[in-house]
């Protein structure tokens, strides 16, 4: 697959995880040893205060430590954990050192672990800012315990140790920034041992000899797995925090999770359609969301079904969560990854066993290993389901063909492992294959494995690129804007052409409901299935954008990914004249004026027509429309060879109306690389908890199987090498180019539905040059350099010319950052993936990108690159390509063909992943969905208790006396107890008719009013800070010069504090005329905020008014709804007495 031009380094050791249960003292005598020799390693740490750990209620034993070096610094300490300039940290950071106060962040929890303050837990890590600058120096050491992570049950009390201070810290945005080193691993969780998986919390690291109490997990007194519904409710769900904030965090956790968070997934819907009522859709929701977030908080610890039944609100629902719980657990949505599923039956059956099934997985890429790993999991949740007709549980074997795992991941080691800049442990090295982690936020799942439980140092993208022109000169920024805008314009008037996709049909909750975080209550109505079949209005279903004449429409194209960008817009467009003019063209002349693109034309002359095809054709006709000069094409090719890059072809291959089936799935947020590899995310879901039974260099050539799966008939895979291996299931992960090119066999063939969507789909190629320097010559700030290339003619008119070498060295990625050493990666994309391949050598590709770079650089020396890799992906017979792509000829629905099982044959890899193709996510979670139709055909499908919800019992009241309309003066009048119980009603069924009552006023009010008004955000009143932000780059230019002159470093910087005291030297030292507009706006902010909040608090007061008018109103008009006393409860609780009507304490009358 690759070619090196200096000697190839091994591929690096296995990493070796701790998997057996240590004894405590063991452990702690390890760490002892560990801060020992980094004392003695690091003369400059000073005083060293007593550290303890968080406490730990889990099983993960991924705990990691970490020992930071000088000159590092981190920003934005969120549970998001982004930041600007550096490496990203690992979630869980404790800090030793009498200087600093903050000695430990618990990011899993959200929580601040103050060890000087007595060991102190503070939530609300969004109000903390740590330092911007990268590598900013500061002696302090830092240890790093992901496995010692906060139970998620623990949540419910703050303060889980001793001597707990009255004032916790906290750090604000203006004072007591915390500065931490450059973070370098001293136990790296992918190459040693982890000792410290669970630490007792009330002993200190460094401390005597005390032996620590050995840990003990849940047991359940049966052989057999307690079910949710045997479980209490309530008992997950946190005391300490309002109902509406608890509600934002399960909905956050929902969209962090893939799933809506107001809506039923299709999956779901199917499932629970028969067995429910629209009512019972929000309750269900609620307690999903519940369980997501537990997940979310802390993904080192297995989400249990005690825990899953504390989520629910009341007895009631407890068959909704364990519903819930089953389907978030089979289909890979908690409990996935490198996390132990512990054994929660009381030991080991007696009885003799039997030998068991065996699951044979083809690859082990991350499609194989996500399978793996998955099924390892679930194989251990559902022990019981063959201990107790004593079986042994089923044996998962991994097949790869290479001698490596991996697959289309392959981090190359370098030659020179000598570096500074990344982590001591970390190894440098090359992404020869794929590369970029696009989107953390917002569901996709490997967040929760790099950051959350292999804790991985990883670098977060910018895009800030600068492009050459094809002479070496820099193009001008506002011409670049102005053709991308262009390129858009016409990439969505391509879009027009779309395949429209039909939305699956779902059911949504009550979204208030849902944002109040209540469930609702009453009678049960109609199964969703039966009002469905009835044809009676169905209520609560999601609105899509079809319904409001918008569809999902092209936005742009992301630099860093080459993937488009879409958002919601209409198929209508304004005339192509008149849009260029608005995006800031000049026309040719007046007689174009108005004039539009024909495309329909191209689209109907085509039986396959291309998106390649459209788009040049919007070119030609643009160009009669405005000047394009050459330099204009060359920009618009430079953006074509992105779009490329993106889908592996080039754009002549891809299908009009489906190459971005997969709209609307993007992740948000920022793109990140691994630091030091990203081999050491396969390679840790490989090793933990424990190692996968695999075997290397076993390619397969042949599968026989069983196109029943219920016929028990077991398949057969044979390997090149003659073994042969009986198998229940095979799991297939093999590449599609490897499927197109036949290289396995089937017995029986594949049926035709199958091949013809292996035939139709397109699976394209991407190719690499790495460029290993002595010393970078390039802005290493910049994480992107564009080329613009010519075409086959210099300086040509002709779009069609500049296809061939558009995407030929079009991008170079700076890999200073994650690689550890002076590194560029050259792409080829396009027709150039292929010149690779197939005519030009490594010396010659070399030799072109070399000088490439030196007319780029014309100004420095730019020398023979020291190391250097060639990849060429198609020739690799383990891959023969590097990702799927939509043919012009391929169905909208061949995605989910490819993914579709045939008896005991399962499939999975990005080319079965629809949603999410040609991505790496997209083939971990196909790997979820192969091991959930595994574990369905192997244990049945998800049980249904009947009844599903179990029917409110009524009782028959006797009559009420009519509520009172006034109201009386101070605390409610308490009544005897006969006359409190006049109606004969259980406590229960009085809270339930309440609630309802309850619920019903509150949707009134809200219909009527909207919600209570929030109060405004403050525009910023202190002149300095204001005069700061503006003159943080300048300040902060000039301080790092200056420390570089005093240290003799290039690549040193000055600290946050050094930029804070001369920014308020500044300041001082400032003229009247330079700080009078500051001093202004500060005036002028003031008066705003004071305005904003006379007006906010008229709005309240005036919303409060007219909810009790409504209220009181109501009750009016239902005498009978509650009785006098339960009437002088309600208004005393919202805080009316006698007529007075104050400022209400709360939206509803009773708590919760």
């Amino acid at each position: 697959m690759s070619s090196y031009s200096s000697s190839n380094a091994a591929f690096g050791s296995q990493m070796t995880l701790d998997t057996d249960d240590e004894t405590r003292l063991a452990q702690l005598q390890r760490i002892q040893e560990l801060q020992s020799k980094i004392e003695s390693q690091q003369p400059w740490v000073h005083q060293t205060t007593n550290i303890k750990t968080v406490p730990s209620s889990g099983y993960g034993n991924l705990a990691q430590t970490l020992s930071l070096s000088s000159n590092a610094s981190f920003t934005d300490l969120t549970p998001s954990f982004g930041i600007e300039d550096g490496f990203q940290s690992p979630p869980s950071i404790v800090l030793s050192g009498s200087n600093h106060p903050l000695t430990s962040v618990a990011i899993a929890d959200a929580s601040v672990w103050d060890v000087n303050n007595g060991g102190h837990m503070h939530h609300g890590l969004d109000s903390m800012e740590l330092d911007q600058e990268h590598f900013q120096g500061s002696s302090i050491t830092t240890e790093q315990t992901m496995g010692s992570a906060l139970s998620k049950s623990s949540e419910q009390s703050t303060n889980t140790s001793t001597n707990t201070p009255d004032n916790p810290i906290k750090i604000e945005e203006d004072e007591n920034f915390l500065h931490l080193p450059e973070a370098s691993s001293s136990l790296s969780a992918l190459s040693t041992s982890s000792a410290l998986s669970e630490l007792n919390p009330t002993v200190p690291l460094i401390s005597g000899s005390a032996s620590p109490s050995s840990p003990k997990r849940r047991r359940i007194s049966k052989e057999t797995r307690l079910k949710v519904s045997d479980f209490k409710p309530r008992t997950a769900i946190p005391a300490n925090i309002p109902l509406s904030e608890l509600a934002r965090q399960s909905e956050e956790a929902a969209q962090a999770s893939r799933l809506n968070p107001f809506a039923l997934h299709s999956d779901e819907y199917k499932l629970l359609r028969d067995h429910i009522c629209h009512l019972h859709v929000t309750a269900y929701l609620n307690i999903r969301n519940r369980i997501l977030r537990l997940w979310i908080r802390n993904p080192l610890v297995t989400v249990t079904p005690e825990e899953a039944a504390g989520c629910a609100y009341g007895s009631r629902w407890l068959g909704l969560a364990e519903v819930g719980y089953e389907w978030l657990v089979r289909r890979g949505y908690i409990n996935f990854g490198c996390v132990e599923v512990p054994d929660f039956l009381n030991g080991k059956s007696k009885r003799s066993r039997v030998s068991g099934k065996q699951i044979v997985i083809v690859g082990a890429g991350m499609a194989g290993l996500g399978c793996a790993r998955q099924l390892e999991g679930l194989f251990s949740h559902y022990r019981d389901k063959w201990t107790i007709v004593g079986e042994e549980l089923p044996k998962v074997v991994l097949l790869e063909g290479r001698s490596r795992i991996g697959g289309r991941i392959y981090s190359v080691p370098l030659k020179n492992q000598a570096s500074k800049r990344i982590p001591r442990n970390a190894r440098c090295t090359a992404e020869a294959g794929a590369h970029i982690i696009t989107g953390f936020d917002k569901g996709n799942p490997l967040k929760m494995i790099i950051r959350g439980q292999l804790a991985l140092h990883y670098y977060t993208l910018r895009d800030n690129s600068t492009l050459f022109d094809v002479d070496g000169r820099i193009v001008n920024k506002e011409r670049d804007t102005l053709v991308e805008k262009l390129f858009n314009d016409i990439l969505d008037r391509a879009g027009l052409f779309r395949h429209k996709v039909t939305a699956p049909t779902t059911v949504e909750g009550d979204r208030p409901l849902i944002e109040a975080g209540k469930d609702p209550v009453g009678d049960a109505g109609k199964p969703i299935s039966v009002v469905e079949e009835e044809k009676e209005n169905v209520i609560n279903k999601p609105e899509n954008l079809s319904d409001k004449g918008l569809e999902q429409v092209p936005a742009g194209v992301d630099k860093l990914t080459g993937k488009a960008h879409m958002e919601a817009g209409s198929r209508e467009k304004v005339p192509a004249a008149i849009a260029a003019e608005a995006m800031g063209w000049t026309l040719k002349s007046s007689d174009v004026a108005g004039k539009d693109l024909d495309l329909n034309t191209y689209a109907n002359s085509y039986t396959y027509p291309t998106l390649g095809g459209a788009m040049d054709e919007g070119v030609k006709q643009y160009q009669s429309l405005l000047d394009l000069r050459p330099q204009d094409l060359r920009l618009m090719n430079w953006h074509y060879a992105n779009l490329e890059y993106a889908n592996a072809t080039n754009l002549s291959q891809l299908s009009l109306g489906g190459w971005d089936q997969d709209v609307g799935n993007e992740f948000e947020g920022q793109h990140a690389q691994v630091i030091g590899g990203y081999i050491q995310v396969p390679r840790g879901i490989f090793q933990s908890p424990s190692p996968l039974n695999l075997k290397t260099k076993k390619t397969v050539d042949h599968i026989a199987y069983s196109s029943n799966a219920s016929s028990g008939t077991s398949a057969k895979v044979t390997c090149t090498d003659g073994e042969s291996i009986d198998a229940s299931h095979v799991v297939i992960t093999a590449p599609l180019g490897v499927l197109k090119d036949k290289a396995i066999t089937f017995e029986p063939e594949l049926p035709q539905w199958k091949q013809d969507s292996i035939d139709r789909l397109g699976f394209g190629t991407l190719n690499k040059v790495v460029l290993v320097f002595d010393q970078a010559f390039w802005d290493v700030e910049q994480d992107m350099i564009g080329l613009l290339r010519d075409s086959d003619y210099e300086d040509s008119y002709l779009q069609d010319e500049y296809s061939t070498n558009r995407g030929r060295f079009y991008l170079f990625w700076n890999c200073v950052k994650t690689s550890g050493r002076p590194l560029l990666i050259a792409l080829m994309a396009g027709d150039a993936a292929h010149q690779a391949e197939d005519s030009l050598t490594d010396a010659q590709i070399v030799a072109e990108v070399t000088q490439q770079l030196t007319k780029m650089y014309r100004h420095k020396r730019v020398p023979h690159p020291q190391e250097t890799v060639v990849t060429r992906w198609g020739k690799d017979r383990f891959a023969r390509g590097t990702y799927s792509y939509v043919a012009p000829t391929a169905h909208s629905d061949d995605y989910d063909s490819m993914a579709k099982p045939i008896g005991n044959l399962h499939f999975a890899g990005e080319a079965t992943c629809g949603t999410h193709p040609a991505t790496v996510h997209g083939a971990y979670i196909s790997g979820l969905r192969a091991a959930s139709d595994i574990i369905d055909n192997l244990i049945g499908p998800i049980p249904i208790p009947q009844p599903l919800v179990p029917a409110v019992i009524k009782t028959e009241p006797k009559p009420i006396k009519p509520a009172s309309t006034s109201t009386t003066r101070g605390p409610p009048i308490d009544l005897t107890k006969e006359e409190s119980n006049q109606t004969g009603e259980s406590s229960a069924d009085k809270q339930s008719r309440l609630q309802v009552l309850e619920n019903n006023i509150l949707k009134i009010i809200f219909e009527k009013l909207g919600p209570r008004p929030f109060k405004p955000d403050k525009a910023g009143a202190n002149p300095f800070l204001l005069y700061s932000k503006d003159k943080w780059g300048e300040c902060k230019a000039k301080c790092d010069d200056a420390r570089r002159a005093a240290t003799g470093q290039p690549a040193t910087k000055a600290s946050r504090n050094e930029i804070r005291a001369a920014l308020g030297l500044m300041w001082r030292e400032a003229s009247e005329e330079v700080k009078r507009p500051y001093i202004e706006r500060t005036v002028s902010n003031r008066a705003s905020n004071a305005e904003n909040a006379k007006g906010f608090q008229d709005r309240i007061a005036a919303w409060d008014q007219e909810a009790i008018g409504i209220r009181r109103k109501y009750i009016e008009e239902h005498p009978g709804c509650m009785t006098a006393q339960e009437e002088t409860d309600m208004w005393h609780a919202l805080g009316v007495f006698e007529g007075a009507e104050k400022r209400p304490k709360k939206e509803g009358g009773y708590k919760e």
